[in-house]
């Protein structure tokens, strides 16, 4: 599983995001909103489904300017 953005518990995707210098700005419903000052646009994240879907993780990815190898790398440290 280290190797893989399949089934990430969604504890460990808030750390990331944390991790990556983002700020839980609120809860509305099940939904989450992190953002960061040079973000375009804010990262959702659904708080009712866990593991987060592969799909989501790599849009969030993209969306951070990272991918893949920058998540393990998180996982390792």
């Amino acid at each position: 599983m280290a190797n893989s953005l399949k089934n990430i518990p969604l504890k460990t995707f808030r750390d990331y995001l944390k991790w990556k210098g983002c700020k839980h700005i609120r809860t509305t419903g099940g939904h989450e909103v992190w953002s960061r000052p040079d973000l375009f646009r804010p990262i959702i994240i659904q708080t009712h489904i866990d593991p987060i879907p592969e799909f989501i993780v790599r849009q969030i990815l993209r969306n951070l300017n990272a991918n893949s190898v920058d998540y393990i790398e998180f996982l390792k440290s």
